[in-house]
């Protein structure tokens, strides 16, 4: 089952330490929870034009989360830690 690249990619995990791996080519993006690490590397090749040496994947847990009397989950999710090759780089992630 082949997906888009775009649905698999949902957003960049904006966070100090994904910032500071930046500069060693490591990117964080929160992913779909049912993709694979082939799935994420070829639509980060896809999207961004750059060439993937690895990918890392993490499932995150949902935290227990309340507001006054109503209390409920958030959702698990998954990140994926991509390590380009040297010399490569996302200018999406560039500091403003």
């Amino acid at each position: 089952m082949s997906r888009d690249s775009q649905d698999i990619i949902l957003a960049p995990v904006v966070s100090e330490k994904s910032y500071a791996e930046n500069e060693q080519g490591k990117f964080r993006f929160k992913v779909r929870i049912d993709a694979s690490k082939v799935e994420v590397k070829r639509a980060i090749e896809e999207l961004f034009k750059v060439k993937v040496v690895k990918v890392n994947m993490q499932k995150v847990l949902g935290k227990f989360k309340r507001l006054g009397r109503t209390s409920g989950m958030t959702s698990d999710w998954k990140k994926a830690i991509v390590t380009l090759e040297s010399g490569e780089h996302i200018d999406f992630f560039e500091k403003v």
